[in-house]
């Protein structure tokens, strides 16, 4: 999930833009299962029907290596690069694309730069399509759905799509190929820094030589440094998610509207230790529905801290699906996700430059990254290009400030404080106040709330959305907002002053 160039949504298209899917474990083995009418057209909720637990069943899809020539640097190769990227996921391949347009001589690391991306990535369409990435979905949906509880669904005109992992790395990889970036097999062991030069150390013993290091491997990264002196401390929230894509008799979803968030707790009427638990923290369903008996479905903890239970999510998954008829014949597919939100930035500038998931740029409000990484990669590569393109070699500290500061210039350092601030207000909030807020929320005009899950809020956007949500808010949910975010409030402005010093 990311965020688009465009500042308004454009109009509804007039046909549901659903490319050929290429769902990629089905391109061989699934066949559609013909329902009787009266079946297909049955939206009631079984809530007795009996189904054993999916849990048990294996995925049978395992991701495949990307069947590609790439260029690979090496041993009797010249060890000296301009950039150095370190990981050949999303952020790391999108942004050695970015770089080497400009000529700059591009060497990305990764222990397998071929290997399959993982994880389900969902974007707005508008988003992918002001980068000219929209041919790299592989399903969309005209509109989406939030359940917000049994008698209140709102319904979001705006095209959602899922992102075709194979699709989006081979378009990036190629672009990588014919701008010349070289690929090493290997795990990045050691950086070394010298005044205008830095050394990278493989597992291998393999060194090599650039400029500049770019460090794009993901949160757990070791070589990014970040600040525990800082008044404020490292208190991260955390996304978790259990996500399966699944053969399945029957789902009561809309095809032509994916379902962004299901609040609905009836499924736990039978349950009293979990519905108790999920009224403290709640847990909602994510689901893309691609036709009668294939659908990737999600249940998601939006943000908690500690983190959740991966089992309790599993198990309200579980119970959901029961109570909604749905028996899964076959998983296809299944994913873990556990993604940090929020928390101080790393140290700004510093000699090795994060990108993607350690860089802080995931919404600290709702996970979404993918498209603000691809989004953000051409304004670093130009940032990149002035200091390092052509003749032009500005090189050691006014480098690594010049690219820091196109990622995290003091303005989005400020709105990114404001996008935590929504995330402490979200983890103040039981389920009650949870539907209270998302209830007013997607009542707001489109600008606020597309801008605010697109992470493309100014400041004064941002002031105006608090101002109106407040307006539009229940006043029970105004109650919460008087009685818990006064604490969210002041680490807000707190840790602005920080960063205006800083």
């Amino acid at each position: 999930m990311g965020t688009s160039l465009m500042l308004i949504s454009p109009p509804l298209p007039t046909k549901t833009h659903q490319l050929t899917p290429s769902i990629s474990p089905l391109s061989k083995t699934h066949k559609t299962i013909s329902l009787p009418s009266s079946r297909k057209n049955n939206t009631k909720i079984h809530s007795t029907r009996k189904f054993g637990n999916f849990l048990d069943l294996k995925p049978e899809y395992q991701p495949e290596d990307l069947d590609f020539d790439l260029p690979w640097h090496h041993s009797s190769d010249r060890n000296q690069f301009d950039v150095i990227i370190i990981g050949a996921g999303p952020a790391g391949i999108r942004l050695a694309e970015q770089v080497s347009f400009y000529g700059i001589k591009v060497c990305c690391v990764d222990p397998n730069p071929l290997s399959a991306w993982p994880n389900n990535y969902g974007v707005w369409l508008d988003e992918f399509e002001g980068l000219g990435l929209e041919d790299c979905l592989d399903k969309t949906w005209p509109m989406a759905s939030v359940y917000i509880d049994d008698n209140n669904t709102k319904y979001l005109d705006r095209c959602y799509g899922r992102v075709s992992r194979s699709k989006l790395k081979e378009k990036l990889v190629k672009g990588c190929v014919s701008n010349g970036v070289r690929f090493y097999k290997s795990k990045v062991w050691e950086i070394r820094h010298h005044e205008f030069e830095s050394i990278v150390v493989c597992d291998n013993g393999k060194e090599l030589k650039a400029s500049l290091v770019v460090d794009a491997s993901g949160f757990g990264s070791r070589f990014i440094d970040r600040d525990d002196h800082k008044l404020r401390k490292r208190n991260y929230g955390c996304q978790i998610a259990h996500g399966v894509l699944v053969e399945v008799d029957f789902h009561p979803f809309d095809l032509d509207k994916m379902v962004l968030m299901d609040w609905r707790d009836s499924h736990l009427g039978n349950e009293p230790y979990l519905r108790e638990g999920n009224s403290k923290v709640p847990t909602f369903m994510y689901a893309m529905p691609f036709s009668s008996n294939l659908i990737f479905l999600e249940e998601t903890s939006l943000v908690s801290r500690p983190v959740l239970s991966y089992m309790d999510v599993k198990r309200r998954m579980v119970a959901r699906l029961r109570h909604l008829g749905i028996n899964v014949k076959r998983v296809l597919e299944d994913e873990k996700c556990l993604i940090p939100m929020g928390g101080p930035l790393p140290i700004i500038p510093q000699n090795v430059i994060a990108f993607g998931g350690n860089s802080g740029v995931v919404h600290p409000s709702t996970g979404y990254m993918i498209a603000r990484t691809m989004a953000l990669a051409p304004i670093v590569a130009f940032s990149i290009n002035e200091c390092l393109g052509s003749n032009r070699m500005i090189r050691g500290k006014h480098l690594y400030a010049n690219v820091w500061n196109s990622m995290w210039p003091i303005e989005r350092r400020f709105v990114r404080e404001c996008y935590c601030f929504g995330m402490e207000t979200l983890l103040k909030l039981d389920l009650n106040g949870t539907r209270s807020f998302f209830d007013a929320f997607f009542d707001l005009k489109p600008y606020y709330w597309q801008g605010f899950m697109s992470s493309r809020l100014s400041l004064k956007d941002f002031a105006l959305l608090s101002l109106s949500l407040f307006g539009n808010a229940s006043n029970s949910s105004r109650f919460d907002i008087v009685t818990k975010c006064p604490v969210p409030l002041a680490k807000l402005m707190g840790n602005i002053a920080l960063e205006s010093i800083g």
